[in-house]
């Protein structure tokens, strides 16, 4: 009997230990993004959470929902502006559809290497973008990954726009990729991520666009045969939090997520990055057929996105993003 005393006390202890350590957090915040679990933007994620776990002494619990699993990216946008989401690391298209200068981002061809969008990001220009955003009830904590672009199809390997001509391609819902790909010939069409593989896999589309990180770790490869290495588009994955929940932290509080966000920012990149090689072999022996894009031809067929999209953003901004490239 006394060791079945002894028993339910060590029990009873262990439950009141977990619920002391529960306790222990004064705010509980809810982080969704739209990736797989073993995708570099995940696993960077549960990284920045410990970290501002462990920096407030337990103060903040980050909870982490992946493969938007509380929406798809421009639901996720919405529950930030109206308070009903805490974080998100989101795509960039849906983001530019409450502050549309962020589109120009998104100009093909317009980024000469990683570091040349890094330095626009991190600097003025990506300062001035995110301000706007503030009044959508959203900030901008960091720019986050999403690397550069490419197109898959079952049709045929692509190299110029003519191999374009009529594919149905899967797109974000983002006017700019659609005003792109409608250019190089082919029928856009959005569709939610979340949907892409059953939607290629029941052959609703003969192609989709997105950076190798994407298309390997949702496992594209399955459903998708020729992978053409276009870079057509550079995108950024804004780290975002609502306004409302900024406003209800503590300075301190707010300091550490953002420095948070801002150093594994560096570290998602450098992953996303540091992959690339790897995964474009790791697809190959997935038996994905890869080849090289003649970009000149396709950036000329891309001229009248520019014109029409600097109706929004206008020459200047481009002008700053290219002399930064030098």
């Amino acid at each position: 009997m006394g060791k079945f005393l002894i028993c339910i006390a060590a029990l009873i202890g262990l439950i009141v230990s977990g619920l002391s350590s529960a306790a222990a957090a004064e705010f509980y915040l809810r982080l969704g993004h739209g990736a797989a679990p073993d995708n570099p933007r995940h696993i960077v994620a549960k990284e920045f959470a410990d970290a501002v776990k462990e920096r407030t002494a337990g103060r903040v619990d980050i909870e982490i929902h992946h493969s938007e699993s509380l929406g798809s990216d421009s639901q996720m946008a919405e529950s930030l502006m109206l308070g009903k989401l805490d974080l998100a690391i989101n795509s960039q298209g849906p983001v530019a559809a409450y502050i549309e200068k962020l589109n120009v981002l998104g100009l093909p061809f317009l980024f000469s290497s990683p570091e040349h969008a890094y330095t626009v990001l991190d600097g003025d220009i990506g300062a001035e973008l995110a301000k706007p955003l503030e009044r959508k009830n959203m900030k901008i904590l960091a720019y986050w990954d999403n690397g550069f672009r490419h197109i898959t199809n079952n049709r045929q390997p692509v190299t110029t726009s003519a191999d374009m001509r009529d594919m149905r391609i899967r797109t974000p819902e983002d006017a700019l990729t659609i005003a792109i790909f409608k250019a190089l010939g082919a029928e856009p069409t959005p569709l939610a991520f979340s949907k892409l593989h059953e939607a290629l896999k029941a052959d609703l589309f003969d192609g989709q666009e997105n950076p190798l990180t994407n298309i390997y770790f949702s496992k594209l490869y399955e459903v998708q045969k020729y992978l053409s290495l276009s870079s057509h588009k550079y995108e950024c994955c804004p780290f975002i939090m609502s306004l409302r929940t900024w406003r209800m932290l503590p300075n301190d509080i707010r300091e550490t997520i953002m420095d948070c966000a801002r150093e594994f920012a560096i570290r998602h990149r450098a992953m996303v990055n540091g992959m690339d090689a790897e995964l474009r072999d790791k697809l190959v022996q997935a038996g994905m057929v890869v080849n090289e894009v003649d970009t000149d031809e396709m950036r000329q067929r891309c001229a009248g996105v520019y014109a029409d999209f600097e109706k929004v953003f206008g020459k200047e901004l481009v002008s700053r993003i290219a002399v930064l490239a030098r």
